[in-house]
């Protein structure tokens, strides 16, 4: 079972994300995003994510791709964050970490 559910902040939306990010729920996901009309900076927080399959791994790569930045409070969550090569929000190491270099373009 997946849970995700939307925060519009002033300048920024999060995205929190709450089970198994998995083959359908991932991709249901992937397209509620691109349906929805998303300021410069999209914040996906991975924090209460208990597995990411192989179809979940390929939406998380997407939202790096289009600019999103990630929370990963917990050892899963950050794993998987390190092995996708996937931006951390406040990371000092990772200059895009608290910026958006671009445009949002979702595609399928």
């Amino acid at each position: 079972m997946l849970r995700a559910e939307f925060h519009q902040l002033a300048n920024a939306m999060t995205l929190g994300l709450e089970g198994r990010f998995v083959g359908e729920w991932a991709e249901q996901v992937k397209s509620l995003v691109t349906k929805r009309s998303l300021p410069p900076k999209l914040i996906i927080d991975l924090t209460e994510v208990t597995y990411v399959d192989s179809v979940g791994e390929q939406v998380l790569i997407w939202f790096s791709s289009i600019g999103a930045t990630f929370i990963a409070e917990i050892c899963y969550a950050r794993d998987v964050c390190e092995r996708l090569h996937l931006p951390l929000k406040g990371d000092p190491g990772n200059p895009s970490s608290e910026r958006h270099n671009g445009t949002l373009h979702p595609s399928t």
